[in-house]
C-alpha cells in the first residue's frame, strides 16, 4: 500500500497517512464457487415505496458508510467497501482515488474470485521517483491482477482527488460508483463518507436510441463521464480501454448531472453537447434547474467540506466567481459547515481523524482569508457549547455527529412557507463530490479574453435535485435512514387539500436525501476558529493525546 507524502501544494486538498496493513495473500481456487455471503445488498436504484395515493416516496440518491464504532441503530442504510466490491459477478473494476491500500482494496472483492476479477487501479504519483508510486508498484506486484495506471497531471498544485468504481460484471452490466472516501481502511471505519451508485447499467440494445443529452438525463451523463474519462489520455492511453467499453452500456436508466473536473485550459461552452468541468459544469447544469430566490423563503446554500484550500486575502474568487455560481441572489445565505478543533478532538478517532482535513491560518493571506470566510463559518456537530445558540427543541439528528466529516456536499434549500422552522425545508439541489472548496478543483476565474478556465486537479460528483423524479416532485432531508417517514393521513400539500380532495392525477413524489449532519446548523461563537493540521493542539483529545504539527 502506498502512504502519501503531502507533496508541497497549496490546495489543501490531500487527505491524511495511513499505517501500513499486512493481508493474506489471496485464497488459490481449488474448489467449487461458493454462493455469495448474506450481506446486505445495496439498492441498484433508489428504492421506492409507494404509500397511498398520490403520494410516492423515493428513496435518497446518496448513501452514507457505515461507522466502525456507531451502534446498529445509527447505521440503518448504510455501506462497506465489501458491499461495493463483494459481488462474486464482479469481472472488471476500475479504482479511481487519491491514496490507495492494494491489500485493503482486494480483501473486499469475493474470496472466491479475488484472483479472477480484472482490477485497474489510476492514481496520480506521476513522477516515477515518487516514494509513493514506488510503494503503490510493491503492493501492486504482489497481485497478478492488478494493473496501475498513472494520471497525467500536467498542473504543478493539481492532484488526482477523484474518488470512483468502474464496476463491469458477468451478467453484461455496469456500475459506476462515485464517493468521497480514500482507499484506505480509515476512511472506512469513524469518518462520515457518502456515495452515489448508479443503477446497473445494461448494454446497449441495437434498435435503442438514447435520445439527445440534455441536462439531467442519461445521455448527457453518458457524454459528460465519457469525455471525463477521455481527459485522462491526453497525453498517454490510460482510461481508452474501459472508454470504449463503456460506450457500449446504456445510460439512459440515469437520472442525475455529472459535475467533473480535469486538469487544463477548457473553453466554456453552452452547448449540451459538449463537456464543461468545474465550476462551469455546476453552472450549465444549475440553470435547467428550477429554485426558490424570494426571500420569504429564506434560501440557503449549505458548503459542507474537509478542506478549505488558500483562496485569496480578498473574497473576489469566492463571491465573484464560486457563490456567484451556486446561485449568489441577494436573498440566498451561505454557510460553511467545517468542524472546530473541539469537534475534532470528541470525534471517534479523535486528533487522528483531523490528519484527513485541512484548511490553514498561519500566514497573512490566510489570515486575512478567515475573516472574510468567519461569518460563513459552521459547526459540523452542531452541539458546541461555545457556538451561537440554536433550538435544541428542533434539532434533527443524523447520527454523525461524532463521525468527522470527509464528505463533501453542497445542498441548496428554502422554506416551503414563510412560516416553516429552519429545519422543515425543501431541497432544491444537491451535489456529492469529491471536491473540496479551492481554485485547484473547481477552476480559476473565467479568463474572459479567452473564455477558458483553468483546473489543475481531477475531481468527480454528482448533482440531483428534486425535477429529476418527476414534475410535482419535492426532494426533503432524511435522517437515521435513506427514505422519508411515510406522510400522515390527513397531509395536503400546502393549500389547505388532504388526501381525500385529491383525484389522483397529479402524484406528488416525496424524493429523500440522507443528510450526513445535524439539523439547523449552529454558526461559530465569536472565539472560534476552524481545525488546522497543520497547527499544534495541546488539549487532549477525549483518548488523552495531543495533537503535535
Amino acid at each position: 500500500m502506498a502512504s502519501a507524502r503531502k507533496r508541497r501544494v497549496s490546495d489543501g486538498d490531500e487527505d491524511g497517512q495511513h499505517d501500513n496493513q499486512q493481508r493474506s495473500a489471496p485464497q488459490s481456487l481449488t474448489h467449487p464457487i461458493s454462493p455469495p455471503r448474506k450481506k446486505r445488498r445495496l439498492p441498484d436504484t433508489p428504492t421506492e415505496a409507494k404509500y397511498h395515493p398520490p403520494f410516492k416516496s423515493v428513496g435518497s440518491p446518496f448513501q452514507l458508510t457505515k461507522i466502525k464504532d456507531l451502534p446498529a441503530g445509527l447505521n440503518k442504510d448504510t455501506y462497506t467497501l465489501r458491499d461495493v466490491l463483494g459481488d462474486p459477478l464482479i469481472s472488471e473494476c476500475w479504482e479511481f482515488n487519491y491514496l490507495h491500500d492494494i491489500d485493503f482494496l482486494m480483501s473486499a472483492f469475493d474470496e472466491d474470485v479475488r484472483s479472477l476479477v480484472k482490477v485497474h487501479v489510476v492514481h496520480g504519483f506521476w513522477k516515477r521517483e515518487d516514494p509513493n508510486r514506488l510503494a503503490l508498484q510493491e503492493s501492486a506486484a504482489r497481485f497478478h491482477n492488478v494493473t496501475l495506471h498513472a494520471a497525467f497531471l500536467p498542473e504543478m498544485f493539481g492532484t488526482h482527488h477523484s474518488k470512483m468504481f468502474i464496476l463491469l460484471r458477468h451478467d453484461d452490466t455496469a456500475q459506476l460508483v462515485i464517493h468521497t472516501a480514500n482507499l484506505i481502511t480509515r476512511d472506512w471505519t469513524n469518518m462520515t463518507q457518502g456515495a452515489w451508485f448508479s443503477p446497473r447499467l445494461p448494454l446497449l440494445k441495437p434498435e435503442h436510441d438514447e435520445g439527445r443529452p440534455r441536462i439531467g438525463n442519461g445521455a448527457k451523463f453518458k457524454l459528460d463521464f465519457l469525455n471525463y474519462l477521455r481527459a485522462y489520455d491526453t497525453k498517454r492511453p490510460t482510461c481508452k480501454d474501459i472508454t470504449t467499453k463503456l460506450m457500449k452500456y446504456d445510460f439512459s436508466s440515469i437520472n442525475g448531472s455529472l459535475i467533473s473536473s480535469v486538469p487544463g485550459r477548457h473553453t466554456v461552452t453552452q452547448s449540451t453537447s459538449s463537456t464543461n468541468f468545474g465550476w462551469a459544469a455546476m453552472k450549465s447544469a444549475l440553470a435547467a434547474v428550477p429554485i426558490h430566490s424570494t426571500i420569504e423563503h429564506k434560501p440557503e446554500v449549505a458548503i459542507q467540506i474537509s478542506s478549505i484550500a488558500t483562496l485569496g486575502p480578498t473574497d473576489s474568487w469566492l463571491k465573484n466567481t464560486f457563490l456567484h455560481t451556486l446561485g449568489n441572489t441577494p436573498a440566498t445565505t451561505f454557510k460553511v459547515v467545517f468542524p472546530t478543533p473541539d469537534e475534532i478532538r470528541k470525534s471517534l478517532d479523535g486528533y487522528m481523524s483531523g490528519g484527513s482535513i485541512h484548511t490553514k491560518t498561519q500566514s497573512p493571506q490566510q489570515v486575512k482569508q478567515l475573516q472574510y470566510l468567519k461569518p460563513l463559518f459552521h459547526h459540523w456537530a452542531n452541539d458546541s457549547a461555545s457556538g451561537l445558540p440554536i433550538n435544541a427543541s428542533k434539532v434533527k439528528n443524523s447520527g454523525r455527529k461524532r463521525a468527522a466529516p470527509h464528505i463533501k456536499t453542497y445542498i441548496r434549500s428554502h422554506r416551503p412557507t414563510p412560516e416553516s422552522s429552519e429545519t422543515d425545508i425543501h431541497i432544491d439541489w444537491a451535489l456529492l463530490t469529491s471536491a473540496n472548496l479551492s481554485k485547484q478543483a473547481w477552476g480559476e476565474a473565467l479568463s474572459a479574453k479567452e473564455n477558458t478556465v483553468r483546473i489543475s486537479s481531477y475531481e468527480i460528483g454528482v448533482l440531483v435535485w428534486p425535477g429529476l423524479y418527476g414534475e410535482n416532485a419535492v426532494m426533503k432531508p432524511a435522517f437515521l435512514e435513506d427514505a422519508l417517514p411515510p406522510p400522515e393521513q390527513t397531509r395536503g400539500d400546502g393549500d389547505g387539500k388532504g388526501k381525500e380532495d385529491y383525484d389522483g392525477k397529479d402524484e406528488v413524489v416525496e424524493v429523500a436525501l440522507r443528510m450526513p449532519y445535524d439539523l439547523p446548523l449552529q454558526p461559530y461563537g465569536p472565539g472560534e476558529v476552524p481545525w488546522v493540521a497543520t497547527a499544534s493542539h495541546t488539549e487532549p483529545d477525549w483518548m488523552g493525546k495531543i495533537w503535535q504539527a
